[in-house]
């Protein structure tokens, strides 16, 4: 499909009103949308709802959730915010906010650019994830004050690989034992649920709509980096073991990703969407697996 003026003028809504939402109560939104879609599909072998909503303009991580994330890291170098990385915040509720919704609106015309040039040249890789890490990257540039990679401070860690709690992505889930548990299991299940339903995306929408705990109880599991490359390696072999290897490789990659670019950080750079867009490309190329 073609850039059009409406696809664009959409774009820009959705940019916006992820960022009126939030980035992360967007993406829950996704989940539940992707959710719903897939149920449907199964149910009837038709619908557009993932497609058109869960992915497209209204909750497309790479419009809705990026162009939550730029505002808010706007709304954080602007002072209107005290974390340009907390992308939990609604930011309609801040005063005078007309701006910040048009930096999501900008931000959310961007990512239906990039990803459909990425898409028309038939990039190996989940298009929406590597979008909304490019994104990311370019408000890091915009509205940052810690560069690419963060301002590393030695007063904090003797390594900037090995962050403190008070500035980790989930220091919940960042420990060695703790990534591998959570990685084997949910790689698991998601292979095992993927296999028998025949869905592609049930296991993310279910990871993406699980995130809602975090958002309303501050912290909780966040495993849609694990769950959908499990789930591609899964459907690519047909084996529950493969879906376990990638979801391990889930969890350590995106915590890697968390101390690359985000813990030291001042915007949010997604660990999730970084991971997606190397493991779904290794799929793709290694195991065979196609969307």
């Amino acid at each position: 499909m073609g850039i059009t003026l409406n696809l664009v003028l959409a774009a820009f809504g959705g940019g916006a009103f992820g960022a009126a939402l939030g980035a992360l109560p967007a993406f829950i939104f996704c989940g539940f949308a992707v959710m719903a879609g897939e149920a449907l599909a199964l149910a009837t072998g038709g619908g557009a709802i993932t497609g058109s909503i869960g992915f497209g303009t209204l909750f497309g991580p790479h419009i809705a959730f990026a162009g939550g994330a730029a505002a808010t890291a706007y709304a954080g170098q602007k002072g209107k915010l005290d974390d340009g990385a907390n992308i939990l915040a609604p930011l309609y509720g801040i005063n005078e906010n007309w701006d910040i919704l048009m930096v999501g609106g900008i931000f959310g015309i961007l990512g239906l650019v990039i990803n459909q040039f990425f898409a028309s040249i038939g990039t190996p890789t989940d298009t929406i994830a590597l979008t909304v890490a490019i994104s990311a990257l370019i408000h890091r540039l915009a509205f940052s004050k810690t560069g690419i990679f963060g301002t590393y401070d030695p007063d904090k860690s003797d390594s900037r690989w090995k962050p403190p709690a008070e500035i980790a992505w989930l220091p919940w889930q960042m420990n060695f034992s703790q990534l591998l548990a959570l990685g084997l299991s949910v790689g698991l299940v998601s292979g095992y649920i993927t296999i028998v339903t025949g869905s592609k995306f049930i296991m993310f929408g279910i990871t993406a709509a699980s995130l809602i705990i975090l958002e309303t109880k501050g912290k909780g599991p966040v495993t849609h980096h694990i769950a959908f490359p499990a789930a591609a390696a899964a459907i690519a072999t047909g084996s529950v073991i493969w879906g376990g290897i990638f979801g391990i490789l889930g969890a350590f990659i995106g915590e890697f990703f968390a101390r690359l670019f985000y813990d030291w950080g001042d915007t949010h750079i997604d660990p999730p969407a970084c991971t997606i867009a190397v493991l779904i490309t290794t799929a793709m190329l290694f195991l065979g697996f196609t969307f």
